[in-house]
C-alpha cells in the first residue's frame, strides 16, 4: 500500500518537475543570454530610477515584467539567471506573489463578472506598496 504511495508520489513529483521545466528553464536561459548582450545594459539604465523606489537594481525591472505578463515560475527563472541578493529577492518574490500573470488571471477576472480596472489597480497598486516597504526595510538591515 505504502509503496504505491511512493511510487504516485515519485511520479506526481516527476510530472511537476517536467512542468515548471518547461517554463523556467526558457526564461533563464533567455535572460542568461541578454545578460550577455548591451540589452540589459539599457534595461538597467531605463529602469534604474523607477527600480531605486524598491531599493532594487535596474534589471529587476526584467523579473516584474517576466512575472506580471508569464508566471511566477518564469519570474524565478529569472531571478536565477541574475546576480541578485537575497534582500532583492525577498522584494521582488513578494511584488510578484501579489501581483503575477496579470494577462490570464485578467481574463478570468473579467470571466467573473468582476471590474478588471479594480482588480488590477489592486494588485498592482500593493504591489508596489508593499515593494516600497519591503525595500525600505531591507535597507535598514
Amino acid at each position: 500500500m505504502w509503496l504505491d504511495s511512493v511510487k504516485t508520489g515519485i511520479k506526481k513529483g516527476l510530472e511537476t518537475i517536467w512542468l515548471l521545466s518547461k517554463t523556467i528553464v526558457p526564461v533563464y536561459i533567455l535572460v542568461t543570454v541578454l545578460n550577455h548582450t548591451p540589452v540589459i545594459g539599457w534595461i538597467t539604465a531605463l529602469f534604474k530610477p523607477l527600480m531605486r523606489v524598491f531599493n532594487l537594481p535596474g534589471e529587476a525591472a526584467i523579473v516584474l515584467v517576466i512575472g506580471n505578463i508569464l508566471d511566477t515560475y518564469s519570474a524565478v527563472g529569472a531571478i536565477k539567471a541574475m546576480q541578485l541578493t537575497v534582500k532583492e529577492i525577498t522584494t521582488l518574490s513578494i511584488m510578484i506573489s501579489i501581483s503575477h500573470s496579470l494577462l490570464v488571471e485578467t481574463a478570468v477576472i473579467k470571466k467573473l463578472g468582476f471590474k478588471v480596472s479594480h482588480a488590477l489597480i489592486t494588485r498592482i497598486g500593493l504591489a508596489i506598496i508593499f515593494g516600497i516597504i519591503v525595500g525600505r526595510v531591507g535597507a535598514l538591515i
